[in-house]
Formats: structure tokens, sequence, C-alpha cells
């Protein structure tokens, strides 16, 4: 499909191994005849797989711990303790409770940035999702210490990039430059060019980190990043909440991608990201949950929901971010933004087979005078039906067929309560 066309797709799709090899109407008898398996999706919207790019899936054993504080506060005070407590237990139970929950609510491919990333990497070869991982890296204690983090770093990215069949990229992510020094972030930034591999941070969340950027290195984060040779790499920055019209300009120019976190950032009281200026001026924007911590979920149809909707009220203007590009932030912008535009984000003959199914026969679905409009207006988590990666079947009639979801719940509260306070 072109970019021009609708993101959802109603009609038939054939499939041979995990690439899509038709995309049409339904063909005759005769030559449905030849599939191994013919399914009737009749009354649900076919559309690609929904793409998170950014998030601490871990993190998902917090949810609700602290809630209803500002960033610096949450993170120093009630966050970074905890996780100090992680082993690859709770990153085990919590990787797979947020998997769990993302899957089930239509999320095909995800980033993640955190810690103990080879048991990340397990989950994710398990559950048969797809995934952008990096070891988030917080530049904090002794040489000795960020030495370790980085090689680490680096020896994840190297050794787990394209496992999984393919499902399985990487990035190399200093975690920001307020945790990260200048030298050390360009220890990343030459490492990453080496390896050919993308880099990605947060940046600009709040004012006040802004701010601190400025007291500390005199300059704002966007001309901080840029010194720095950051940009000068493929790239994704999130959040970029707080950003002046020339520092849109700069994203630009060094087409910087994007992961918008409208639903974290309004938990946090961070602000509410220029969308609609980055948009016209040609970037695309793409959609993410942050960690279940400051969300607290990690369904990316209410992100979707969320980003049509707040831009409009910020900005009154109705036309702001239409139906039709929220739904591309959460599909083929969050594709972009992943490097993976050539393999997903749009269902066309030759991509991979990442696609989700709507049910459209809902009383909140009637009557069907639009379906964009009502799968990002009127649509929730629970009308996505199927989801499939690679062409299989992960998620059937709601039932999730690669991992256990009673055994997950179960870890997931046994794992957080042996850490527990």
């Amino acid at each position: 499909m072109s970019e021009e066309d609708s993101p959802v797709f109603q009609g038939a799709m054939g499939i041979e191994g995990d690439r899509i090899t038709y995309m049409g109407p339904v063909p005759p008898a005769e030559q449905l005849e030849t599939y191994d398996e013919v399914i009737d999706f009749n009354g649900k919207a076919i559309l690609p797989g929904f793409i998170n790019t950014h998030c601490h899936a871990a993190m998902s054993l917090l949810r609700g711990y602290a809630d209803d504080l500002p960033l610096k506060k949450w993170l120093e005070e009630e966050m970074w303790p905890l996780e100090a407590r992680f082993t690859q237990r709770q990153v085990h139970a919590g990787t797979s409770l947020s998997v769990l929950e993302m899957i089930k609510s239509g999320t095909t491919c995800f980033l993640d940035m955190y810690d103990h990333m080879d048991t990340v990497g397990e989950v994710v070869t398990e559950a048969g999702i797809r995934a952008c991982l990096c070891r988030g890296v917080i530049g904090f204690g002794s040489d000795e210490l960020r030495e370790h983090k980085f090689k680490e770093a680096v020896q994840f990215a190297t050794e787990w990039h394209g496992q999984a069949n393919g499902r399985i990229t990487t990035m190399l992510s200093p975690h920001a430059p307020y945790t990260c020094s200048p030298e050390y972030i360009r220890q990343f930034v030459e490492k990453a060019a080496e390896l050919n591999l993308p880099l990605h941070t947060h940046m600009s969340e709040t004012a006040a980190e802004v701010q601190q950027n400025v007291d500390d290195y005199g300059v704002r984060p966007v001309e901080h990043l840029r010194r720095l040779g950051f940009f000068d790499l493929p790239s994704l920055v999130a959040h970029a909440v707080h950003l002046t019209d020339e520092e849109i300009d700069i994203l630009f120019e060094y087409d910087v991608k994007i992961a918008h976190n409208p639903g974290s950032n309004l938990k946090l009281g961070s602000g509410v990201a220029p969308i609609p200026k980055m948009i016209q001026k040609g970037i695309r924007p793409s959609l993410a949950t942050d960690g279940a911590a400051s969300n607290n979920n990690l369904d990316l149809l209410e992100e979707i929901h969320l980003a049509a909707l707040i831009h409009k009220g910020v900005n009154e203007d109705p036309e702001a971010v239409p139906a039709q590009t929220a739904l591309r932030m959460g599909t083929i912008y969050g594709a972009e933004s992943l490097f993976l535009e050539g393999q997903i984000g749009t269902l066309e003959t030759g991509k991979k087979a990442d696609f989700i199914t709507i049910d459209l026969t809902g009383p909140h679905m009637q009557p069907l005078h639009d379906v964009i409009s009502h799968i990002v207006y009127s649509a929730s988590r629970s009308d996505v039906i199927d989801v499939y990666i690679d062409g299989k079947p992960i998620m059937r009639n709601r039932e999730c067929l690669t991992l256990d979801e009673e055994k997950i719940r179960y870890e997931a509260i046994q794992a957080f309560q042996a850490i527990a306070k």
C-alpha cells in the first residue's frame, strides 16, 4: 500500500512463510484452494500491528507503585532505589508481563531500553514478538562501572542484532544527557558509527531537564547532542517535549526520529510535545507508551487515541492531528523510527506479515461510517482479536498462543514481593 493509502485493509491478504505475497480482492475459489489455510476475517479490519517506539518493559512490576509525582522525584526517590534491587528474575517477570499486555493490545513490535537485556531477548524470542532492544546506560558511578556498562551495552547490541530469526534488532542507548557526561555520550556515538547501529536516548522530557542542560553545558539538549555528533548517525529520541522552533528545524535537518509519549508525559506533568509543529515541518513522529510505571499501561491504541485528541485541545485546532495521521504514528511512522520501514509498518506485498485484526461489530463501532475514525476514537484494546507476526498467529480470538498468561501474572506478583520494602 502506498503512503497515501489507509493503514487499514479490508479485503484478502495472501501470506507465504513470513511475507505478504498478495493484497487485493478475495480471489476466486480455485485460487483459494492453493493455500494451506484460509481464514475468514469477516467483520474485522486488518491493519499493521502497532509499533511502540519507547518502553521500559520490566517496569510493569512497578505499575501504580508511586503515582502522581514529578519526574525527578519519581525517578530518584521511588523508581531507581527499587530498580536497583532488580535481578534477572524481576526483569524476566516484568518483561513477560509487558509483552503479554502488548500482544493482547495489538502491539507487534516494541523498543525496550533497560538492563539485564539478555533476559529481555529471551522473553522476546519465546513470545514470538518483534523488538528493537538496547541496554540503557546511566552514566553514574565510578569510571570502572561506566566502562563495564559500556562494554555490556556493546556486547549485547553486537550479539543480539538479528537474533530470533531476525525479529530482534539493536541500538546503543546512553540514557540521557542529564545522566551521561558529554565524553560518555561521545563514546557511544563513536561505537555506534563503528558498528553501524542507530542511537537512542531520552531528550528534553521536562523543562527542568532542559534548564539543567543549559546550566551544566551552556546549551539546550538538542544543540548539546548535535555538537556531540549524536544526530550525525541514525538516531531516535524519546519525548522531545520542550522544543523551540529552531530545535524542530535542527531535528528535521538531521532526520532525527521522535518517540512521542503522550500518556506518560501527561501523567508525569512533563508537558505536551509540539507534535503539530513537527508534522508541519516534515517530521514523522512515532508513538510510545514509556514504562508501565509512568503510564500505567502499554496500550498503544490508547496512545493513538491520545495523540489524536490532546493536540486538538492544546492548539484549539480540530485538524491538528487527524485520525489517519494518528494511526500512521502508531504504525508506519513507528517502523520508520526503528529503521524498519522496509520490513513492517504497512500491509504491502514483500513486507513481513505482521498484522492484527480489530472487531468492527461492537455497538460502539456502529454505524460504520468511517473505519479509521472508529479505530482511533471508538475502539479499545479489547477489540483487538488476532495478532500475527512473521505470518504466525501469536494471538487468536484473544487467546495468546505463545505465553502462559496465568503463570506470567503469578510470577510477576511473586517477583515484586521478593524486592518490596
